[in-house]
């Protein structure tokens, strides 16, 4: 693929000050240091490999420790930790998503950072801020993400890209019908992780403006409904139903080549790439009334101690070793995943991704955000195929406050 590489060298310090993280150094002790395995659970398809690199290179500074590295995915390690932490055979360390920090907390089944006021001081303000409960902090935030317009710059130019959502429908509709067989966009309609972005008008904000208020999600008020009425209109643009666009089936069409624009994160750069797309990166287009890209979510990946550990002090120097430059390089070279930390790297879409996230907000992460996705999920698909949109959020919002 003949790619136009941006020379997109950049430093995250756009949004954080410089890291100073050194890798942390054990204090000498007299005799031989009692040998430790820590067991580590995260993903595959890149975060495997990265627990692994790392986990050596910890081992070369700090000899007695051994990193063991296990499959669990992060979608299923809160559920796991619960069950294997009290048992005895769970992790050190485990990843997970930080909008499961509520009930990894009231369960009891995390301990909180050490050392965390430099951790905050040092990573990306959402970050820590997606990391904080109750007034503390939790975990160390090995990667930010959000989502973007992706567009195939095969099917439109750069000084044709919407700026608002109005644009983006009428562009689409006009592509539609002179390009039978193809899309002038594409998104996953029935996921509450995107469509939450129509409810983000006038500084509305799922559980109100710190994502912590349980007596009213704001997932019914006036500017969501009003939103998701226009999403509702979406509907010309992108004449399918809900059933068939959900995730696999928008990415499959954009990796295709037969989708202008389509939202996603990072995680699809490579696969994009290697089907050979000529692509690119921008922001979201604004809601009506608005002239600044909507609001998305963002989200933080953290690597969290287990409070069933038996080496906290070892778990908490591997995490604080996570977020050194050197790691964070390292991570971004496997996974692609933006850095949490200020750290200097090179890619043609990470500003997209990064101005992104100038507009986004963590997603909330207390107990009642784990009734959210199911509850927006179907809501958003009955919303996109034609039900009535205040009762469907009425529904949701009584779903995910157990009404």
């Amino acid at each position: 693929m003949n790619k136009k590489i941006i020379a997109a060298t950049m430093m995250v310090a756009a949004i954080c000050t410089a890291s100073s993280f050194a890798a942390p150094k054990k204090k000498a002790k007299k005799g031989k240091a009692k040998k430790v395995v820590l067991t580590v659970w995260e993903s595959t398809n890149g975060p495997d490999e990265f627990i692994r690199q790392a986990g050596k290179a910890f081992t070369a500074t700090h000899p007695n420790v051994e990193i063991k590295y296990v499959n669990v995915e992060l979608g299923d390690a809160v559920t796991q930790i619960a069950l294997d932490g009290p048992a005895g055979i769970g992790p050190d360390l485990f990843a997970a998503p930080h909008d499961r920090l509520g009930s990894l907390v009231s369960g009891g089944h995390v301990l909180a950072t050490a050392n965390a006021d430099k951790v905050k001081s040092e990573v990306l303000g959402a970050c820590s801020t997606a990391l904080t409960f109750n007034g503390t902090m939790y975990g160390y935030p090995v990667s930010a993400e959000t989502y973007a317009l992706f567009y195939n710059k095969d099917l439109i130019s750069e000084n044709e890209l919407p700026k608002t959502w109005e644009d983006l429908a009428k562009w689409s509709q006009d592509f539609n019908s002179k390009n039978p067989g193809k899309y002038g966009f594409v998104m996953d309609v029935g996921s509450g992780y995107y469509t939450i972005v129509f409810t983000t008008s006038e500084g509305n904000r799922l559980f109100g403006p710190s994502g912590t208020d349980t007596s009213n999600t704001n997932i019914n008020s006036e500017a969501s409904v009003k939103g998701m009425k226009f999403f509702q209109t979406m509907r010309k643009a992108l004449d399918v139903p809900a059933a068939d666009l959900d995730t696999s089936t928008a990415d499959a069409a954009f990796q295709a080549g037969t989708a202008a624009m389509h939202i996603t994160g990072l995680w699809n750069v490579k696969p994009f790439e290697d089907a050979g797309i000529n692509f690119g990166v921008t922001t979201l287009p604004a809601l009506p009334g608005d002239n600044t890209p909507c609001a998305s979510f963002s989200g933080t990946r953290a690597m969290f101690v287990s409070a069933y550990t038996d080496h906290p002090e070892e778990a908490n120097e591997f995490g604080q070793f996570l977020l050194t430059a050197e790691m964070q390089k390292l991570r971004f070279d496997l996974t692609g995943t933006v850095p949490s930390v200020s750290v200097e790297v090179s890619s043609p879409y990470l500003p997209g991704f990064m101005n992104q996230l100038n507009y986004a907000f963590p997603m909330p992460s207390i107990p009642e955000m784990g009734m959210y996705w199911e509850a927006m999920n179907n809501a958003s698909k009955n919303i996109w195929d034609g039900a009535d949109v205040k009762a469907e959020l009425d529904a949701c919002n009584n779903a995910i406050l157990g009404k």
